[in-house]
């Protein structure tokens, strides 16, 4: 592959473990695209990290209102024994916080006194290790007297009046407590950091929402979040932020510890522990969140032949040099896209890639991961098209769009995939589509402007001036981590009709027993009948929509009511009820949510709302957003779209030099 001949050492031919020789052809290393080694002490400047959760979970009044405190407690409490502990060395600790920070020594199970001290620190300008022990506990050692400390915690603080909350004050303590070893912290906040280190101000402003000057409230407010983040990167500390508020919290700064550690935004606006929707999803979600195996302390680096070169990374994680990224944790649930430069002339028929992932496995292991691919080259055009995968190219643009509305804003975020979609089409038609004709590509692309389309249309992207700048920047941070399976989803969500579904849909497939889905419906308001029941998903919500015409006896089968009005609009569970349709629509929305079958791991678990089509005005029209095909807001219908990059290509075709270019300036 490297072209070069080597010595191969004559153990290459042995196998230590069963003392015998080997046919050296049968090595996994030269039969997988995919190998994982144990790396020899060599790879390791110190022993392997353990694995160690911190949080920092804000105990000022906000998080006592909506009941986040309490939940947060009892949740971890309940999830400690499934936290990832094979070694028995994984440590957890946690720090309070308000406008002061508390810390918690939490003593040995069986010790003479179990009871846990907290320690007040008030000085946010250097907040300080009030003392040495006990801060960060080893789980095994100390289990039950971490889920007697987690019982009492919501106690401590139910009276507190605070308001203000010193988030950054609270990072820098915690970096200090994990530093020498290492940990993921997670960040569990209902309110805008306030107070001390990373101080932030309310910058919403929605006369600028849906204006050229948008852009400015998806930058980072204040300097300490990216900064702090690469501090963390250099002591392997990864954080991830879990976000409450009803309010401005401005994701966007905060979102930069996540960006550059390895860590990933959860975003749960207006969330209240008192709905009982809310609650069950963070148990949910937050409870596979602390079970899942991670990776820790990893570095990636990407090796190609000659005449390839790695010229830009993109995820959530640190560039620590030219080709080398630098995770402190390595999540299950996110998608790492490299850019490739040719920069000479490729002369050989294949060309190779390799990827390597230095990593800790969360049981103790240092592990290295090589990913080998090999790929054709080619001179015809052709070829290229033919051998294109469109989700790839969609998952690669979004990377690239997400990049451009950071640093130059949604307008030319939005331009940029537009110019992108055209020169794809213009080259295509000019070298093999015999420039004549509508707008043609080749079957694998199809689907290709459709995508693009969704994409500009997402909440992230989407030409709005009725999109918080919350919301839009947790919906960059989600194009920009997805895995390409819940990407696609995300920004061209799935659309069924179920009232009128096969008799095989949500019942189990007897040869696979997977739970068969009802057929997929373009995204369009035109495939609605005013009678019909429909699922959207795009992953991250489900509507249900419920026609204005409903007959009664279906509206009985699903809901258990035969009037419309009676049935629970919005947020809600849908009731399971004693009938064969009702489990066949439970099957389905269940199966809608496996991420598994996607060949994904996730931990969100879809919100499911229900929409009348005679209800509530905002709700419906926030589903109708999703009807990608159609007109709404300020975007455009598909079949505009497609009229206006056929007139794009036709006009462009003899003006521009058609070549696949780099990414327009």
């Amino acid at each position: 592959m490297c072209n070069l001949t080597n010595d191969v050492p004559q153990a290459f031919d042995w196998d230590a473990a069963a003392q015998k020789s080997v046919d050296r052809w049968q090595r996994s290393e030269l039969n997988y695209g995919v190998v994982e080694f144990v790396a020899p002490q060599e790879y390791m400047v110190r022993p392997p990290q353990p694995l160690v959760y911190l949080f920092l979970i804000e105990v000022g009044h906000p998080s006592l209102v909506n009941g986040l405190c309490a939940t947060v407690s009892k949740i971890i409490s309940e999830a400690l024994p499934r936290i990832p502990n094979a070694e028995g060395r994984t440590r957890v600790g946690f720090i309070g916080f308000d406008t002061s920070l508390y810390y918690f020594s939490i003593p040995r199970d069986g010790s003479e006194n179990n009871d846990p001290s907290m320690l007040v620190v008030s000085d946010l300008d250097e907040p300080f290790l009030p003392t040495p022990d006990n801060l960060l506990v080893t789980l095994s050692e100390s289990m039950q007297n971490v889920q007697t400390f987690l019982e009492k915690l919501p106690t401590m603080f139910q009276d507190n009046p605070q308001t203000g909350s010193a988030m950054g004050s609270a990072l820098r303590a915690g970096h200090r407590m994990t530093a020498a070893i290492g940990a993921k912290i997670t960040v569990l906040s209902s309110s805008l950091p306030n107070a001390g280190f990373g101080k932030l101000e309310n910058r919403e402003r929605k006369d600028i929402l849906g204006t050229s000057k948008e852009g400015s409230l998806l930058q980072t407010q204040n300097s300490f979040y990216k900064s702090f983040a690469v501090e963390c990167s250099k002591n392997q500390v990864s954080i991830d932020m879990f976000l409450f508020s009803s309010a401005y919290q401005d994701v966007a700064s905060l979102s930069n510890l996540p960006r550059y550690t390895g860590g990933q935004t959860y975003f749960y606006p207006g969330w209240n522990a008192a709905r009982q929707e809310d609650a069950i999803k963070l148990a949910q979600e937050f409870t596979n969140y602390l079970s899942s195996e991670i990776g820790l302390e990893a570095v990636l680096r990407v090796r190609a032949s000659t005449g390839l070169r790695m010229s830009a990374f993109y995820g959530n994680f640190f560039n620590r040099s030219s080709d080398l990224c630098a995770f402190p944790s390595f999540p299950r649930d996110q998608q790492y896209n490299v850019e490739v430069a040719i920069d000479e002339t490729l002369t050989r028929p294949q060309v190779f890639l390799q990827a390597a992932v230095l990593h800790t496995s969360c049981n103790g292991s240092r592990r290295i991961r090589v990913m080998t691919l090999g790929l054709p080259t080619t001179d015809n055009i052709a070829s290229v098209y033919a051998g294109a995968d469109a989700q790839a190219i969609t998952t690669y643009f979004s990377h690239k769009a997400v990049e451009r509305a950071l640093s130059s804003g949604l307008d030319a975020a939005r331009d940029a995939l537009q110019s992108k979609v055209i020169e794809i089409l213009q080259t295509y038609k000019s070298n093999i589509g015999g420039g004549t004709g509508g707008l043609t590509l080749p079957g694998n692309l199809r689907a290709l402007p459709v995508l693009f389309l969704g994409l500009i249309k997402n909440v992230g992207l989407r030409k709005s001036a009725l999109i918080p700048s919350d919301l839009r920047a947790a919906a960059l941070c989600l194009l920009s981590t997805l895995p390409t399976a819940l990407l696609l989803r995300y920004i061209y969500p799935a659309f069924h009709s179920l009232h009128d579904m096969p008799d095989d849909a949500g019942v189990p497939d007897p040869q696979t027993g997977n739970i068969v889905m009802p057929p997929l419906l373009n995204l369009s308001s035109e495939r609605i009948v005013p009678y019909g029941l429909y699922l959207l998903d795009d992953g991250v919500n489900q509507f249900l929509w419920v026609g204005r015409d409903a007959v009664p006896a279906l509206l009985l089968d699903v809901f258990g009511v035969e009037d419309q009005s009676l049935i629970k609009q919005g947020k809600t569970t849908l009731p399971l009820l004693d009938n064969d349709f009702s489990q066949r629509i439970h099957a389905v929305l269940e199966k809608a949510r496996d991420h598994k079958s996607k060949g994904v791991g996730s931990i969100t678990v879809p919100t499911l709302y229900v929409v009348r089509e005679s209800g509530e005005p905002t709700l419906k029209l926030w589903a109708q957003t999703l009807l990608v095909e159609d007109r709404a807001d300020q975007g455009v219908s598909l079949q505009q779209w497609l009229g206006m990059l056929r007139e794009k290509v036709r006009s462009n075709l003899e003006d521009v030099p058609l070549i696949l270019s780099t990414w327009p300036d």
